[in-house]
């Protein structure tokens, strides 16, 4: 069983993947250099790393992003590109079990349906520990967002993860 838990979001250019963000936290994000809190529930919230801004986009390597950050929960914007199999690899090389979610077709992406795996990254990351899954990015990002929140509280609750506030 994997300690860390990778929510990465996959997708072409402008296909909604910083917008994930935005609707999981409830507002504006962007990479931190710090771990922030993500509330599930009005009292609950669990503690997670993001990098929205993509490796392949900013050029920063994830371990950079990374080094010296203790994150158990790690959001992650990934562009699909081949350089992507090196952000994959990073994660699955490190204890995290990836559970990413293909924003297919993406929200700018010029077709309605989806499109075919060219560069094969969905054998790629079903080779490793991960599960995938595939989400329209033209849809409202709401539903696709509660999965995420969702599988979120079931890893970190079984792990004891979860903090709670009074009110």
């Amino acid at each position: 069983m994997k300690n860390n838990l990778l929510i990465g979001v996959l997708g072409h250019q402008n296909s909604g993947k910083s917008k994930t963000w935005y609707y999981l936290f409830e507002d504006t994000v962007k990479t931190g250099y710090y771990i922030r809190q993500l509330y599930l529930t009005k009292t609950e919230y669990v503690e997670v790393f993001l990098i929205n801004g993509s490796p392949e986009e900013t050029g920063i390597y994830v371990g950079e992003r990374l080094d010296g950050v203790k994150a158990r929960i790690v959001l992650c914007s990934m562009q699909y590109t081949k350089e992507v199999t090196k952000t994959i690899d990073y994660f699955s090389d490190n204890d995290y079990f990836l559970y990413i979610q293909w924003l297919n077709p993406g929200h700018k992406d010029q077709n309605d349906i989806g499109y075919f795996d060219y560069l094969g990254i969905m054998n790629f990351l079903l080779a490793l520990d991960s599960t995938v899954s595939i989400r329209n990015g033209k849809n409202p990002p709401e539903d696709r967002v509660q999965e995420i929140a969702d599988y979120i509280y079931g890893w970190a609750s079984s792990r004891n993860l979860i903090h709670t506030i009074e009110t």
